[in-house]
């Protein structure tokens, strides 16, 4: 079952974001949801029901083989030790077969809760990866890995541990209740006064502590959010001696969470408490009025002593429930959190092939690989009148008109915010334009799907980001299909290669997370190594070259120079040595171009670019 079926319904439910602690979620759409993923194993769940049926029907049966060796053989004066010999073979046979079934029963509902978790973590990764830039510009990368593990975990403890509870000691319960009723229907009604009074207690404490529990969860979050953004920015928080202050700020984030989870525990022992003074009062008060009943012989003392076995059963599965709601309470809250995420669809996703106005057949767009072999695909491109904001009243790009030429070497310069990084972020489709339309060779982006497109415009970022895996790995981006003829050739083509070979492994070395262990310009180089592999149309270097060494740029300078051919190319630059040579030069300024032309015609035109060429030489000041 694909999670967008799964979510039909919560998705009409849930509009808040899932991470505000005031929010008042739709739990029962989440379980709702949660039941599509449980429809596969509705057979194990049978099993798990037949054997939890038989270890309970073992444990109560044993109470009453008690109550007849005590009434028809010790106190009737009977010495009938054959009889008493095979009341206790089927004692240990019973407690045989609880142990046995009680085993089986465990490991089945592990299976199935190991499964469907897994299944949802899955599909959570998954549908998170197919979210657009705009959604992780709101979402914290702390919460969104509370949510793939810590929320995913508390999933996996409902079906280990809630629903292990609720299907075996809710059926305890309710077979108690008919047995207590086979051996004395008066004492039986007696006792049964005390189901009112639980259901008052539950009823009274249940909104209290969904409040803590959601409260604790979303304290969590913020303390994970918080860990994971200091983490990333381990670097500037030293450099800047912000040790202290962070470590402060933790401190009371920490202090916070601290505080919601002795809240949490606080309420959880006087729920539990009071249900073991229910329980010593109910057992002093079936004693009162048994021992009443068998000192004038109008009971039995095997029914009472039964009685008192199964007044304590009682509170046994009461107590294990009540201990076990906590975990409920998180694990409600954590399946609403993850349909929260669910719900958000992304805002980027590709047209319908109805809905797509293109030039290219259905065969031209079927696939990365076929994308990569359309000799058509010259590389044009039209930025035709666009208009874009982050915000809504906070316009970053207006009216921008630009056509590029297929093969062209565009440079684009500008100071910080003129738009120039908005710029690219659009024609790869991380955001689509307000207004206007961005063409490939005539065909809007919006009308290509996003896996051919990507493939399509190669992009080298200012930082560039490595996994952890070896250098063939990373350049060939984890695709069997490129061979490691095809990877050594293109770090030789960037001049990667002599870097490579110095290394313990060469390019069987393994990196660590981000590339840590090169340099800057190394993992630029491993970057540019990526995008030769992957041959796109379009060629993108958003500030590739800003934190390269001079003889690093200059290998970047060379194999951009022979890459370029018959390649569209756009290169953002603040360094304008990179783009001295391109054949027309953009400068941008608040979201417009303001002057274009070679580097020749824009410093005659003495504006922006002069300034900023200038800048450049050490000369004055933008």
């Amino acid at each position: 079952m694909r999670p967008a079926q799964a979510i039909h319904n919560w998705q009409t439910d849930q509009k808040a974001d899932p991470n505000l602690p005031e929010q008042k979620p739709q739990y029962v759409s989440a379980f709702r949801a949660l039941s599509g993923y449980v429809r596969p194993h509705i057979w194990a769940f049978i099993g798990v029901f037949c054997c939890t049926l038989i270890a309970i029907l073992s444990d109560l049966l044993q109470p009453f083989l008690m109550k007849i060796a005590i009434d028809d053989n010790l106190l009737a004066g009977r010495n009938d030790y054959k009889g008493l010999l095979t009341i206790c073979a089927v004692y240990l046979g019973l407690s045989l077969s609880s142990l046995l079934f009680t085993y089986l029963q465990s490991n089945l509902l592990q299976h199935i809760g190991q499964s469907i978790v897994a299944r949802v973590r899955k599909q959570l990764f998954g549908h998170i990866m197919k979210q657009s830039m705009r959604y992780f510009d709101r979402m914290s990368s702390g919460s969104l890995i509370t949510h793939v593990s810590s929320d995913t975990e508390a999933l996996n403890q409902f079906f280990s541990q809630v629903l292990l509870s609720l299907f075996r000691d809710g059926l305890t319960l309710l077979f108690i209740i008919v047995m207590m009723f086979q051996l004395d229907t008066t004492l039986a009604l007696y006792c049964l006064i005390l189901l009112p009074i639980i259901s008052l207690i539950a009823i009274a404490f249940r909104s209290f502590m969904r409040t803590t529990y959601q409260l604790a969860r979303t304290r969590l979050s913020r303390l994970v959010a918080f860990v994971a953004e200091n983490l990333s920015g381990m670097n500037l928080v030293q450099v800047f001696h912000q040790q202290k202050e962070q470590e402060k700020q933790f401190n009371e984030r920490n202090g916070l969470y601290f505080q919601a989870n002795i809240r949490e525990i606080r309420t959880n022992v006087v729920f539990g408490r009071t249900f073991d003074i229910l329980s010593n009062l109910s057992i002093a008060f079936v004693t009162w009025i048994g021992g009443n009943a068998v000192l004038g012989q109008n009971l039995e003392f095997g029914v009472l002593y039964a009685f008192i076995t199964y007044i304590r059963q009682f509170f046994q599965p009461i107590n294990t429930i009540t201990q076990q709601w906590n975990t409920l309470q998180s694990a409600t809250v954590a399946i609403t959190r993850i349909w929260s995420v669910f719900a958000n669809k992304p805002d980027i996703t590709d047209r319908k092939p109805e809905h797509a106005e293109t030039q290219y057949s259905e065969d031209d767009w079927e696939g990365p690989q076929a994308s990569l072999s359309i000799d058509r695909v010259k590389g044009r491109i039209d930025f035709d009148d666009i208009s874009f904001s982050y915000e809504e009243g906070v316009p970053i790009i207006r009216n921008l008109d630009l056509h590029i030429n297929p093969g062209e070497l565009i440079g684009v310069v500008g100071t910080t915010g003129a738009g120039k990084s908005s710029l690219i972020s659009l024609l790869c489709r991380f955001y689509d334009v307000r207004e206007g339309s961005i063409q490939i060779d005539g065909t809007d982006v919006r009308d290509i799907p996003q896996a051919t497109l990507h493939r399509l415009v190669g992009l080298v970022q200012q930082e560039p980001y490595l996994y952890s895996g070896s250098i063939i790995d990373n350049v060939r981006m984890f695709d069997d299909t490129i061979s490691r003829e095809e990877v050594i050739q293109a770090c030789e083509f960037v001049g990667a290669n002599s870097i490579i070979q110095k290394l313990k492994d060469g390019y069987d070395t393994k990196l660590s997370e981000r590339g840590s262990g090169l340099s800057a310009g190394e993992r630029q180089l491993i970057s540019f190594a990526r995008i030769i592999v992957f041959k796109p149309k379009v060629l993108i270097l958003d500030e590739a070259s800003a934190n390269l060494d001079s003889h690093t740029e200059q290998l970047i300078q060379n194999a951009l120079h022979v890459v370029s051919q018959n390649r569209t190319t756009i290169v953002i630059a603040h360094r304008l040595s990179t783009i001295m040579q391109a054949d027309r030069i953009i400068v941008m300024s608040h979201g417009e171009i303001v002057e274009q032309g070679n580097h020749q015609q824009l410093l005659e035109q003495e504006g922006h670019y002069l300034e900023l060429y200038q800048h450049s030489q050490g000369n004055i000041a933008v």
